[in-house]
């Protein structure tokens, strides 16, 4: 399934800048700026906020009149009115939510662009400009997605999001024996300098904000896309975009790692280094709940796992020396859209909640910017079914529109034939087009948070931010010093967090057996025939022309600068020095992204995870 990356958002703006939803010349709303008065309810960032809702079923104050027609309207059409209604995650909600069972605090719903930035991170929202269209795209040969960047761009996309393959994923070269049958299949294949520079070929780098979706040898690809930009004549400052880069989510959902967590955290701490002094608008970190919510959990799950992520790498930067208030605004953030549309816009709502608070008052920031939530979505692959596949077009329009009213900053929708391979150019236009009308017709930009208040909404948003602080605190538990990063670390090493997961994803599995939950064609529906689809297949010419580049590419190298690049390298890993531009020189001798990762691999080791009963 593809999987896009995050948000990217320019990192310094001037004060009267709008919002720059393209982030390509500045982020920030002319609100952004105004640190509103801390709210009544405020903790230091590890307690309940006070007054979150309770189950919205209080009896006092209650409409009894309502209550005594509701139950027999109910039983009129054959339903037990003590019936209990669930949202995906399994969470009971009410049959009505209004002033006689919850109350709201307007000091915590507030105003867009104003702490808590509940109701957005900037001031005028998609008035100013809508969202990014950032559509995920990688498959076959360079030569393949490249031609697919330039079709996208012509089509009115905004930036672009590049998809790697397996192999490229798990820091090996497409000639490895682990490599075999996947190379281009998922993605597109990325083993050495020439590839990343024809992979954007015709693409002025410093002019396209670009994220990438690589976590284990992130660094190594990073590397190389400053390489490239380079050598089209641009400067390392000139560049705008997103490096995925979150190890934590490889370790609790995804499991693709090089090393044991510890030397991955080193690595991303040099990165935020690196790009702090040198690359004001790039964004070093996509702290991603995607995957976490892809491979089964809760709303709730994937909200708590993302932020606690989050919280750690600000205590990574801040043990490097790094301010908060330099580095905490580019930090950016990338969760799904699942089906359930007032459940997603209420976790969105309360995921900027919660980051600013935190923020804020346990980790010193002073500054809006450094207090912003700011995030790209991707409709839910997992939602998608290979069963009447045209009924993803209404799934993914769905979720595409509860991450807009939910206040996304860039939002890849996901093609209706992607459960089958990757995207065929019909199915990917579609999905570009669905956007397209969300954005230019349905007219819900014109109003800023247009749901903020509804009763219902709001006390979803309070019972999401509950339940994650509830994990935050669960979390904190684990730790040995008091820190995140430590109940992080235990957490990962005793499999508690694959735990969690795995009994919400069996959960939800039993309610669709049994019925509780519904799937349209799946478990309900399934009369009709499926139609036949042409997917889009990746020839096995694409895995021996890209065998036959990397051998001619190793034949016509230096031999001799290469072994000492690699061995500059292993040695630059047994000190402290900053492991970046050691990389950078390291692709500048024509090293191949697998050696590269070989070799710190020979320092650093590998990791097997314990396995979680």
């Amino acid at each position: 399934m593809a999987i896009a990356d995050d948000a990217d958002q320019t990192a310094a703006a001037p004060a009267d800048a709008t919002h720059d939803t393209a982030h390509q010349h500045g982020g920030a709303d002319d609100d952004a700026d105004q640190t509103a008065a801390a709210p009544a309810d405020a903790t230091d960032g590890t307690e309940h906020p006070r007054g979150v809702a309770d189950d919205g079923n209080r009896a006092s104050g209650s409409d009894k009149k309502w209550d005594e027609r509701y139950a027999e309207s109910m039983r009129r059409a054959g339903r037990d009115p003590a019936e209990v209604f669930t949202t995906l995650s399994d969470v009971e909600v009410p049959p009505l939510v209004g002033p006689h069972n919850y109350t709201a605090d307007p000091e915590r719903i507030g105003f867009p662009g104003q702490f808590p930035f509940t109701r957005g991170v900037y001031g005028s929202m998609y008035r100013g400009r809508p969202w990014t269209i950032r559509q995920f795209a990688g498959f076959g040969s360079v030569a393949d997605t490249n031609q697919r960047y330039h079709d996208l761009l012509d089509a009115g996309q905004h930036g672009l999001s590049v998809a790697f393959d397996m192999p490229t994923l798990m820091g090996r070269d497409s000639d490895e024996p682990e490599s075999l049958g996947e190379v281009g299949h998922c993605g597109v294949a990325v083993d050495t300098m020439d590839d990343m520079e024809r992979l954007f070929d015709g693409i002025p780098l410093g002019e396209i904000t670009t994220s990438m979706t690589i976590n284990a040898p992130a660094v190594v690809i990073f590397a190389m896309y400053c390489v490239a930009a380079e050598r089209q004549g641009f400067a390392l400052a000139e560049l705008g975009g997103t490096l995925q880069t979150d190890i934590y989510k490889e370790y609790i959902a995804q499991k693709e790692w090089l090393f044991p967590p510890e030397p991955h955290l080193r690595l991303i701490g040099d990165l935020m280094e690196f790009t702090t002094e040198r690359m004001p608008r790039y964004h070093p970190l996509s702290i991603s709940g995607y995957h976490i919510r892809e491979a089964g959990s809760t709303a709730a799950q994937e909200l708590a796992f993302t932020l606690a992520a989050g919280f750690s790498y600000v205590e990574l930067g801040q043990s490097r020396g790094l301010d908060v208030d330099t580095f905490g605004p580019r930090l950016s953030f990338f969760f799904d859209s699942h089906i359930d549309f007032f459940e997603e816009i209420g976790k969105f709502r309360a995921g900027r909640r919660i980051w600013a608070r935190w923020l804020r008052d346990r980790y010193g920031a002073k500054t809006d910017r450094a207090m912003l939530l700011r995030f790209h979505t991707q409709t839910a692959g997992v939602s998608l079914t290979a069963q009447q596949p045209d009924n993803n077009v209404v799934r993914t329009a769905i979720e595409a529109l509860a991450a807009v009213l939910g206040g996304t900053q860039s939002l890849h929708t996901n093609a209706l034939d992607e459960v089958l391979a990757l995207p065929s150019d019909h199915a990917a236009r579609v999905a570009l087009r669905t956007q397209q009308v969300i954005a230019e017709e349905t007219e819900v930009t014109n109003t800023i948070d247009p749901l903020g208040g509804s009763w219902f909404v709001e006390w979803m948003t309070d019972k999401v931010e509950a339940d994650a602080e509830d994990y935050f605190a669960r979390i904190l538990d684990l730790s040995d010093d008091g820190t995140v990063t430590s109940g992080l670390l235990r957490g990962i090493e005793t499999g508690w967090f694959m735990s969690e997961i795995s009994d919400a994803a069996f959960r939800y599995q039993q309610q669709l057996e049994k019925g509780a939950k519904k799937i349209v064609g799946v478990n309900s529906h399934t009369d009709d025939a499926d139609p036949e689809l042409e997917i889009l297949r990746i020839s096995h010419e694409v895995e021996r022309s890209q065998n036959e580049r990397l051998r001619n590419y190793r034949a016509r190298r230096s031999a001799d600068a290469a072994a000492v690049a690699l061995d500059e390298l292993r040695a630059a890993c047994t000190t402290d020095d900053n492991l970046i531009p050691v990389i950078m020189e390291t692709v500048r001798a024509d090293v191949t992204l697998g050696e590269i990762c070989a070799a710190m691999k020979d320092v650093f080791g590998t990791y097997r995870e314990a396995p979680a009963i």
